[in-house]
């Protein structure tokens, strides 16, 4: 079973960015939009040269992260939805370039899998 419900997957699959916040070991804040894609139960994201990012300096001694992907349905009437991701961290190397893995512990979606009118119902559970 995956972590992610097939309508979070659908959703995420549609996003072109998410915020990825990280922290340093002695708790000072990093949040950066970056392009994201899933992999399995997992979310990948590089970009030009993560070496020189406080995200790449924040998870070799904190893999600890928190990732948001939201947007609005609509703005009439008000409806933000999304998905809000608490895992790990780790850099991988592919074709010579680093990455990011982040690995979910917890997800939190609001407004994804049950789209009642109203204010959106928050979903939270823990996975693998």
């Amino acid at each position: 079973m995956s972590a992610f419900t097939p309508t979070e997957i659908a959703y995420l699959e549609s996003q072109p960015l998410m915020r990825f916040a990280s922290a340093s070991p002695t708790g000072k804040p990093d949040v950066a939009p970056v392009i994201f894609e899933l992999d399995g139960d997992d979310i990948i994201s590089a970009g030009f040269d993560i070496t020189h990012t406080a995200r790449y300096r924040n998870i070799q001694r904190n893999p600890q992260v928190t990732l948001v992907i939201d947007d609005l349905a609509t703005v009439d009437p008000w409806s933000p939805r999304g998905v809000k991701i608490i895992g790990t961290a780790a850099i991988e190397t592919v074709d010579g370039s680093p990455r990011f893995r982040i690995h979910p512990k917890v997800i939190i979606s609001w407004a994804i899998n049950d789209t009642t009118p109203g204010i959106p119902k928050m979903e939270r559970r823990e996975v693998g």
